[in-house]
């Protein structure tokens, strides 16, 4: 029986998983480091666990992986209490979902029962106390919770900590030929959806129900996860992409409609498009924000390329809009993509990361005032000597309904 062609959707290659773990365990080797350990709890900016296991993490359960140079992981995840000389606890998964992995143990914790914080570090400290010591590497600190890195360091005295995120950044940021594909499907998924979508806007409807029927449709392609914001507003109010709670609005005729469909495609890589529309037609106003805003995206992406430094785009983007009479950028407005909504480089003026060919790229600029929003939002990836295609086809207008 095939367990993992039934129950996974598209699974990740065994030879893509072990060209992660080689080219991740190679630096290591260089840099000195012993074991990484990291820490996700949902799929939206949980990557790292995703990345390493093709497993996500999912519903604010945290996941623990620890990584060791020389042998096969260790994965902690909530379930059931066990002793520490249990093995797999579902022997069932191991081969077919949990591939490289040695251990894999839980514990009953959860970020909202406060005594339970710890259950999860206490397993880690039985794996990595009869070590001695060594190097251990902390993947994005900013995941781990307070209790769990504080138990870990009163008791593995023996080994020094130090953060190794940029070491797997560089690697994980730059996307393999199987990552690519998986992109391109999920950027195709999000045009079908946005066509869905702009079909069914019309008066009457709330944001709500195009957020709904937009992750009833990209669920039927094979998004594994989904964040769809969306906002009405009469024409001369701005209409940005609002949150689910903010999503019980009722559109009327003349109304404009802001929606942005970030959802992850079979896989479960990232891409993003964002389109505005209208009940009616555009003010010259909205018309010629989304103009300048296009001019905007089009300038970021004539100045990427390898080696590019983010920082030079933002300063770039900074004075293009100065020459319109626009503030400032304050957002990030252009980012990489991959298992994470946000991954690195980032656009911004404290990223020391620069661009490498076969990063995935979303450029979305906003111009927005009192009276007017818009915006274009679209994936890219970086190609040896620049951009590719737009990796969305949905066109880049203003859509009038």
């Amino acid at each position: 029986m095939d367990e993992a062609g039934e129950r996974i959707n598209v699974q990740i290659s065994t030879q893509e998983l072990e060209r992660r773990w080689k080219a991740v365990r190679t630096t290591m080797g260089q840099e000195g480091i012993d074991i990484l350990l990291m820490q996700n709890r949902d799929q939206f900016l949980g990557g790292y666990v995703k990345w390493f296991t093709d497993i996500p993490a999912f519903n604010g359960y945290p996941t623990t992986v620890v990584f060791p140079r020389e042998e096969e992981m260790t994965v902690i995840n909530v379930g059931p209490r066990m002793d520490q000389e249990s093995s797999l606890t579902d022997l069932s998964t191991k081969g077919w979902a949990y591939r490289g992995v040695k251990n894999r143990w839980t514990a009953p914790y959860f970020p909202s029962l406060h005594y339970s914080s710890t259950y999860d570090a206490e397993l880690v400290v039985a794996l990595l106390k009869p070590i001695k010591g060594g190097v251990l590497g902390l993947i994005a600190p900013g995941h781990i919770p307070a209790p769990f890195y504080k138990y870990l360091r009163e008791r593995l005295t023996g080994f020094s900590f130090v953060n190794a995120t940029d070491m797997v950044d560089n690697i994980k940021a730059v996307k393999s030929e199987e990552e690519i594909e998986l992109i391109k499907k999920t950027a195709s998924l999000q045009d079908k959806a946005m066509d869905t979508a702009l079909r069914e806007v019309k008066p009457g409807v709330r944001d709500s129900e195009i957020m709904a029927l937009v992750q009833y449709s990209v669920q039927k392609m094979g998004s594994e996860q989904q964040l769809i914001m969306a906002g009405s507003a009469p024409m001369g109010n701005p209409s940005p992409m609002l949150k689910r709670h903010f999503m019980n609005r009722r559109m009327s005729d003349g109304d404009q409609f802001t929606l942005m469909i970030e959802v992850s495609g079979p896989g479960g890589l990232y891409t993003e498009l964002g389109r505005i529309c209208v009940l009616g037609k555009a003010s010259d106003e909205l018309v010629e924000a989304f103009e300048t805003a296009k001019q905007a995206q089009q300038l970021t992406l004539e100045l990427i390329k390898p080696g590019a430094d983010p920082r030079d785009l933002v300063a770039a983007n900074n004075e293009f809009l100065r020459s319109r009479g626009l503030p400032e950028e304050k957002r990030l407005y252009a980012h990489g993509q991959g298992y994470d909504l946000v991954e690195r480089p980032a656009f911004r003026e404290d990223e020391t990361m620069k661009l490498m060919a076969n990063m995935n790229i979303t450029v979305h600029p906003i111009v927005a005032s009192r009276r007017v929003f818009a915006w274009v939002c679209d994936n890219y990836l970086v190609t040896d000597t620049g951009v590719s295609e737009c990796l969305h086809k949905t066109p880049k207008k203003i859509f009038e309904l």
